[in-house]
C-alpha cells in the first residue's frame, strides 16, 4: 500500500498511517522534509538515549558489542532524518554509513518495547530495504533467503545440496564466498519426516477427553521443514488437556502448486525488504485464519517471529480488518498456556521434569511480554527449579548469523551474555523457542536445547506411548554428526 502524503521522491511500499498525526504541531519533531508518514515514523524518536543505556534490555544488541552510537536506534535514526531531508536524486539512502548502520539491525524488536517512543526500527529497516533494493541490484542470497518457504516446497531437491555443503569443507571454500555464507556455521538442513493432522482435528480425540475448545496450529516454515517433532509435542500437550486440534494448512489436492503450498506468515520476505511477497503471503495466511475464528478457534503458533509478525508486522501491509481478527486471535504456544491455565480450563497431568531448566528467550517473545507467560507456564511443573539466562540478541537472527560478513558481529553477541550462561549451565536443561537461537546454540555449545512444548510433552503422565512413532529431529542428530566430524575450526570472514 503506498502511503498517500508521501513525497514524490519516495515511494513508500508499507502502509505508515498510523503515523500521520505523529510530531504535527511539535517544533521540535524534526520531521525530515522526505518520506511523508515514514519519515514521522523516524521521528517519532525524542533521543533519550535509552537505546544506548547498559543493563538488562535487548536493545540494540549490535551498540552493546560495538559501543558505536550509529548502531543504537537513536543513531539510526539520526542517519535516516539527515537521507530523508536531503533530496532524493541525490541517492542519499545508499550512504555508506546510513548502509552500513541498517545492515546491522538485527531487527529484534527490543525498540519496539523499551524505547520511551516505542520506535519500530525493524519495520523502518524493511521499508528501507524497500526502498535501497528500489535503487540497486538485490544479491541473489536475498532472493534465495526470502523465497525459503517457496523452494523448500517446491525444490526439496535443494536440501540435499546443503546437506553436501554442510560436510565438505572444500565446496564450502568454493561456495561460501560466491553466496557470502558465513564458513564456520551449518545451514540448516530438512528433518526428512512430515507433519500429521492430528487424531481430534475431526473431533474424535485421543482419549476421549475432548472440552469443546478448538485449536488451529499454525505450523510455521522453520518448524514444519526443519523440526517437525516440535509440531508433534506441541499437538501431543494440546490434545492432552482436551483441546480439539487441527492444523492449519491448506487442504491436499489443491487446484494449484499455489494452492497447496503451506501457509506463511511472509516473514521472510518482509525481512528482506521485498514488501509486495510479505504482502502476498500474508493475506493469504489471514484469509485462511478468518473463517476458523468465526467458527470459534484459537490460533495458536509455535515460532515467535512468525506470530509476532503476523499480529503485528502484518498491519503496516495493508490488509484491513482481516489482519486485525486474526492479530486478536493468534497466540504463541506459551502465552494459549498462560491464559488457559488461569481461566482454569488447561487440565495436565504432569511429572516433574528430569532435571532444571535454563531458558533463553528469543527478541521477540521479549518484545510481546511473553516470557512472563513461559514463566507461568514452567510454574505447573512439579518440583521444578528454572531460571532465565539475562541477555540481548542470541546474534544468529534469521539469516543475520549466516552471513559471513556478520559472522564476527553474530559471534560477539553470543558471547556477550548467552555463551557464558551456557557454559556454567551444569546439568540443566536449556529451552529456547526460537527456531534461530536453537541453531546459535548448537552452533557453539554443546548444549541441546529444546522447545518449550517438547519439555511439557515430556512430561505428560502417557507421552512415550503418544510419541512412539515421533523420532528426533534427523535434520538436528545430522548437524551435530557433522560438526563432530570437522577437524578443527573454519575461519571467519569478518
Amino acid at each position: 500500500m503506498t502511503d498517500s502524503s508521501i513525497s514524490q521522491d519516495l515511494s513508500l511500499q508499507l502502509d505508515w498511517s498510523d503515523y500521520r498525526d505523529a510530531g504535527m504541531g511539535d517544533a521540535y519533531a524534526d520531521i525530515p522534509k522526505y518520506g511523508g508518514h515514514y519519515a514521522k515514523a523516524i521521528a517519532a524518536c525524542i533521543n533519550s538515549r535509552q537505546c544506548e543505556a547498559d543493563g538488562k534490555q535487548v536493545m540494540c544488541p549490535s551498540y552493546r558489542i560495538s559501543g558505536d552510537p550509529n548502531l543504537a536506534t537513536g543513531g539510526r535514526v539520526r542517519l535516516l532524518k539527515a537521507a530523508l531531508s536531503t533530496s532524493q536524486a541525490q541517492s542519499p539512502l545508499l550512504d555508506p554509513e546510513l548502509q552500513q548502520a541498517m545492515d546491522l539491525c538485527v531487527s529484534c524488536k527490543g525498540c519496539k518495547r523499551e524505547c520511551e517512543s516505542n520506535v519500530d526500527m525493524p519495520l523502518i529497516k524493511a521499508e528501507y530495504l524497500a526502498q535501497k533494493y528500489a535503487l540497486q541490484p538485490r544479491s541473489w542470497r536475498s532472493r534465495l533467503m526470502a523465497a525459503l518457504p517457496q523452494w523448500q516446497h517446491q525444490h526439496p531437491w535443494m536440501d540435499a545440496f546443503i546437506q553436501l555443503r554442510n560436510r565438505s569443507r572444500l565446496l564450502r571454500r568454493i561456495v561460501d564466498p560466491l553466496m557470502g555464507l558465513n564458513p564456520a556455521v551449518n545451514l540448516p538442513t530438512r528433518a526428512g519426516r512430515s507433519i500429521k493432522q492430528p487424531d481430534s482435528a475431526n473431533g474424535s480425540g485421543v482419549s476421549g477427553n475432548l472440552n469443546g475448545h478448538k485449536v488451529a496450529l499454525f505450523i510455521d516454515t522453520f518448524t514444519r521443514y526443519y523440526e517437525p517433532h516440535i509440531a508433534a509435542a506441541a499437538i501431543s500437550v494440546l490434545e492432552a488437556s482436551g483441546y480439539q486440534v487441527m492444523l492449519l494448512q491448506p487442504e491436499s489436492g489443491g487446484r494449484s502448486e499455489q494452492d497447496s503450498r503451506p501457509y506463511c506468515c511472509g516473514r521472510t520476505w518482509l525481512a528482506q525488504g521485498m514488501i509486495d511477497q510479505a504482502r502476498a503471503e500474508a493475506r493469504r495466511l489471514i484469509q485462511a485464519i478468518v473463517p476458523l475464528v468465526e467458527q470459534g478457534y484459537s490460533i495458536v503458533g509455535l515460532e515467535a517471529s512468525c506470530v509476532l509478525g503476523l499480529r503485528d508486522d502484518a498491519q503496516a501491509l495493508g490488509l484491513g480488518k482481516n489482519a486485525v481478527t486474526a492479530a486478536k486471535n493468534s497466540f504463541l504456544f506459551e502465552e494459549f498456556l498462560a491464559r488457559e491455565a488461569k481461566s482454569g480450563r488447561l487440565n495436565l497431568s504432569l511429572s516433574s521434569p528430569a532435571s532444571a531448566t535454563l531458558v533463553h528467550g528469543h527478541c521477540h517473545q521479549k518484545a510481546v511480554g511473553a516470557m512472563k507467560s513461559v514463566r507461568r507456564v514452567l510454574k505447573l511443573l512439579p518440583d521444578h527449579a528454572f531460571d532465565f539466562i539475562e541477555s540481548s540478541c542470541c546474534g544468529m537472527a534469521g539469516s543475520f548469523g549466516l552471513e559471513a560478513e556478520h559472522a564476527q558481529h553474530s559471534l560477539a553477541m553470543a558471547q556477550q551474555d548467552l555463551l557464558p550462561a551456557l557454559a556454567a549451565r551444569g546439568d540443566r536443561q536449556v529451552i529456547a523457542n526460537g527456531f534461530s537461537c536453537r541453531q546459535q546454540i548448537r552452533h557453539h555449545s554443546d548444549a541441546k536445547p529444546l522447545h518449550l512444548a517438547e519439555l511439557i510433552a515430556g512430561c505428560l503422565e502417557d507421552y512415550p506411548a503418544r510419541s512412539a512413532d515421533q523420532s528426533p529431529n534427523e535434520g538436528d542428530v545430522r548437524e551435530r554428526n557433522i560438526r563432530k566430524q570437522e577437524e578443527s575450526p573454519i575461519e571467519t570472514s569478518g
